[in-house]
């Protein structure tokens, strides 16, 4: 019997078992690298300061603006653009194996993917009209799309359902005449809160009592027709990610022309298996890039400090996590570089074994290596900040609790009343004015949680400092 039935993995001379980047591609990957790192890498933090006091939290000023439209005008005129598709007269050509090391690039900057136009959700909607759109939806929404004019989204998920199987999608299309009249609710759309999203393909239902898998079609709706309503963003660990967003849509009599329908009435699937192949991978690719960079910084942070005499890579099990870090980003980018190739030469229905395993994978891993890399390294001095500047009372509670749990290297001499462990310390050895002292400043935290006001929050950065500093002194 085959060993991974339908991952080809019982020849070890099967071709997909070469991994390597295409001489070809390579000098584009090394432009990709040099231009993230002196043209987006530098602007990265400005953009983010000039939308800090912008008066709507849902757009962008125009300074950021013209910071991005810059960089990514750099971009266009030294060739590095489009190049997640493989067409090779709207992209690079590439194959999904070159793209795989590329994309892990991009992963490692906020900016760099729409800096290159490579942006998701823009690359698989683009991807989607390149194949299957007609000409006249191609000229007017791929051309902008492109070009970077305009951006995107596409609305799958549905309150109160099991979106992952479209077969469950309820929003009803119905063609009255020449339009489709659109009617129901999606929910966690990805970047429909941006004002230059223009344009979403939308999965709904157009023949209920049809064969399960002919039941949905796909239509372009422009974000800027009548009955298009954004009732707000979703909320993820208490952000909203505005202004690009994950928003609430309701579709109330929303009509389009007949015209607007993907591929046909019916072949909702069939472009969903088109689009999602692809797309799953690129995101897991974008994610490798992301656990380097959490990475990197875990391990900056824990060899530029010191804590008890030693640095804090060297703390606990701080060494083994850092290891694990690598040992596990190493085996997600083994599996993504293999579903990339199985891509390339068994094709994307034959591969979606592969794309589903990193897909189950590679999220996993990432969140896992970022969380360590937040806990065990970074401990709780940004999250004092971020407790700070919370919107409202409640997520800044949750901040503060999660500082609470995570001062590891001071719990062992928190007083009883935090309920944690003291059996190690000699608390007799200790003055009585310092153990005075540490209690007055626990007790201030506390009351500085049970405020629930952020203007008490800006007093825990100076509690904070001064209780680490002190109990460092009574331990060394």
């Amino acid at each position: 019997m085959a060993i991974g039935s339908g991952m080809h993995v019982d020849d070890p001379s099967d071709d997909s078992l070469n991994l390597a980047m295409s001489d070809t591609a390579r000098p584009l990957y090394d432009a990709v690298k040099k231009f993230i790192s002196e043209e987006v890498e530098p602007i990265t933090e400005k953009f983010y300061e000039l939308g800090e006091d912008r008066e709507d939290r849902w757009s962008y000023t125009k300074e950021q603006l013209e910071l991005l439209e810059s960089v990514k005008e750099k971009a266009r005129s030294n060739g590095l653009w489009n190049f997640f598709l493989p067409d090779d007269e709207t992209g690079q050509g590439l194959s999904n194996l070159d793209y795989a090391y590329i994309a892990a690039e991009l992963g490692r900057n906020p900016l760099a993917s729409e800096s290159l136009n490579c942006s998701a959700p823009d690359t698989g909607n683009m991807e989607v009209l390149e194949r299957v759109g007609t000409p006249e939806q191609k000229e007017k929404w791929l051309t902008p799309l492109l070009n970077g004019e305009i951006r995107s989204c596409f609305g799958m998920t549905e309150p109160g359902l099991a979106s992952s199987d479209a077969k469950n999608i309820a929003t009803q299309a119905v063609l009255d005449g020449d339009e489709w009249v659109i009617n129901g609710e999606k929910y966690y759309i990805s970047g429909a809160g941006d004002p230059r999203c223009k344009i979403m393909i939308c999965m709904v239902q157009t023949n209920p009592d049809g064969p399960p898998h002919r039941r949905q079609s796909q239509i372009l709706v422009p974000m800027d027709t009548p009955g298009v309503n954004i009732l707000g963003p979703m909320h993820v660990f208490g952000q909203d990610d505005a202004p690009h967003g994950h928003m609430h849509i309701h579709l109330d009599n929303v009509r389009v022309p007949k015209e607007n329908i993907l591929l046909g009435e019916g072949r909702g699937f069939e472009i969903s298996q088109l689009r999602l192949g692809p797309g799953r991978i690129h995101h897991c690719m974008r994610s490798i890039g992301a656990a380097e960079k959490a990475l990197e910084l875990m391990a900056k942070r824990g060899l530029s400090r010191e804590a008890f005499g030693k640095k804090i890579a060297q703390l606990g099990k701080n060494v083994e996590l850092i290891s694990r870090a690598r040992i596990e980003i190493e085996a997600c980018r083994l599996m993504v570089l293999r579903a990339a190739k199985a891509m390339d030469t068994m094709g994307n229905a034959e591969a979606r074994i592969w794309v589903s395993a990193v897909k189950a994978m590679v999220p996993e891993k990432v969140c896992k290596i970022i969380d360590e890399a937040i806990k065990e390294i970074d401990k709780a001095t940004e999250y004092v900040q971020e407790a700070i500047n919370a919107d409202n009372a409640e997520d800044a509670i949750k901040t503060l609790e999660f500082i609470e749990k995570s001062l590891i290297d001071v719990g062992k001499i928190i007083p009883q009343e935090y309920g944690t462990d003291m059996s190690n310390i000699d608390t007799t050895a200790i003055p009585k004015e310092d153990m005075d002292t540490i209690t007055e400043l626990t007790g201030q935290m506390k009351v500085a949680k049970e405020n629930k006001q952020k203007e008490f929050m800006s007093d825990l950065i100076e509690i904070n400092l001064k209780y680490k500093k002190k109990i460092q002194e009574l331990l060394s």
